[in-house]
């Protein structure tokens, strides 16, 4: 009686599959250039309390619990330079400033709402099928 090993025997034919799906220099640098937008010590944070709306700076900071004023103030003028945040400032007294999310942040929710559910499977030990992205 033979044992099952769970041990797949690759074929030159998955080789040529996953030559094929390799990503180009550009590519890559493209993706290098995105991952770099949203990376930082609290900018996912901020994006994720702002995908519930917009917030004030002092919300924000007491929902961030460890971030820093200046730390906070220097992750949203990035992610304002990056067009990722907008800033609306009222006058009004006392002075009230909102952040919001741009249409471009809110394109990152469904890839947000991904790396959740991807995180969740490898957490819970389970391989759940990830949905392929539409292409």
């Amino acid at each position: 009686m033979k044992k099952q090993t769970g041990i797949k025997v690759h074929t030159d034919a998955d080789a040529q599959a996953h030559e094929s799906c390799a990503p180009t220099e550009v590519e890559l640098n493209e993706f290098r250039r995105a991952v770099g937008t949203i990376i930082g010590k609290w900018k996912i944070d901020i994006l994720w309390m702002l995908l519930a709306g917009p917030r004030r700076f002092g919300e924000l900071r007491r929902s961030l619990p460890g971030i820093t004023q200046h730390m906070l103030t220097a992750q949203l003028r990035a992610l304002e330079g990056d067009r990722l945040v907008s800033r609306t400032a009222y006058a009004e007294i006392p002075p009230r400033v909102e952040y919001a999310l741009t249409p471009n942040a809110y394109a990152l929710k469904p890839i947000f709402l991904a790396l959740l559910e991807w995180s969740r499977a490898i957490e819970d030990g389970k391989h759940r099928p990830v949905k392929k992205p539409v292409t």
